[in-house]
């Protein structure tokens, strides 16, 4: 897939545990490990806001497009 979840890195830059991260969104840890594997077919926008808002970053420091080489 060509947009790369990078969820992980920015727990990691920012010190949070996903725990933290999930309670704070209002999802399980479950989903949020989901989310963080790119196993998920969407993400509504109010929870990327809420998880922006959260680790204080952009939405484009969470998902990266990397196209796929035909």
């Amino acid at each position: 897939m060509p947009i790369v979840v990078q969820l992980d890195v920015m727990l990691a830059r920012r010190k949070v545990k996903s725990k933290d991260l999930a309670e704070h969104v209002g999802i399980t840890e479950a989903n949020l490990s989901l989310l963080k594997q790119g196993k998920v077919k969407g993400v509504r926008f109010e929870t990327l806001e809420m998880i922006c808002n959260f680790l204080n970053c952009q939405p484009g420091d969470i998902l990266v497009y990397e196209p796929t080489q035909d």
